[in-house]
């Protein structure tokens, strides 16, 4: 019952904790690879949103239209409904790491598929410094979405 408390009390702001559970995941997985940590950034968090309960309304799963005068990146992730944790959810990403090798992206895929990596290679994209998140869930599925900024994978270049 202590551990509830401050739940009950309204000591702890849910999306807060959410944002802090996701980033910190995010954070751990960059200190493993040796690149700065990313902030959280509201505006990106605001985006993700409008796009999450997009997704979780209509069904559907894809990638938001890019506006290629402000490029961010973009991970989506979707999964059974109150099923799956903050850190589950960015754990799904990072452990694209078991088919990662080291490269110039796009080729820095052990199975020689950049859908196997591309999350986790934006998730630790040495020029992101900031990430914005949201979770909206449909009938069946909660879907998260993050935003990043500066993107990653980019051609050529090497993630980390």
């Amino acid at each position: 019952m202590l551990c509830l408390a401050p739940w009950l009390m309204g000591a702890h702001d849910l999306a807060t904790d959410f944002d802090q559970r996701v980033l910190a995941t995010h954070n751990q997985e960059r200190a493993r690879v040796g690149v700065p940590p990313l902030r959280w950034n509201p505006a990106l968090a605001g985006s993700a949103a409008e796009w999450a309960e997009y997704l979780a309304a209509t069904g559907k799963f894809e990638h938001a239209p890019e506006d290629p005068q402000a490029p961010e990146g973009e991970n989506l992730w979707a999964g059974t409904k109150g099923r799956f944790s903050p850190e589950a959810m960015t754990a799904a990403w990072i452990r694209e790491k078991q088919h990662f090798q080291p490269g110039p992206f796009p080729h820095n895929s052990t199975t020689g598929r950049v859908e196997d990596v591309g999350h986790y290679t934006q998730v630790v994209w040495r020029d992101t410094r900031e990430v914005g998140c949201a979770m909206a869930s449909g009938r069946r599925e909660d879907v998260l979405v993050c935003r990043y900024a500066e993107a990653g994978n980019y051609r050529g270049e090497r993630p980390f």
